[in-house]
């Protein structure tokens, strides 16, 4: 469950791409998108997540990247307006 009061940044409308929707469990969306919006950036290295960090700041795009429970890699975006934030597998890019 996303609590309001512990999001980093508003999320905006959450769509997901049919590819991840067929491919992701419901919870792994679910946890992943709170530690999206906690602004824990997931799989990404040191230096990825620090300009995650700056784009918080800034306003810029954020992107977040998980690995799901059968080894399926999956990203989180949300866009600089942040008016909305899609789930993705990295070949619907």
């Amino acid at each position: 469950m996303i609590l309001a009061s512990q999001l980093k940044f508003p999320l905006g409308q959450i769509v997901i791409t049919p590819n991840a929707l067929g491919k992701l469990a419901s919870d792994e969306i679910l946890n992943a998108l709170d530690r999206h919006s906690q602004g824990d950036w997931g799989d990404l290295d040191k230096d990825d997540k620090l300009e995650n960090d700056i784009a918080l700041e800034k306003g810029f795009r954020l992107l977040s990247a998980y690995t799901g429970n059968d080894g399926i890699k999956f990203w989180i975006i949300t866009e600089a307006s942040r008016a909305v934030t899609t789930v993705l597998l990295p070949e619907d890019y």
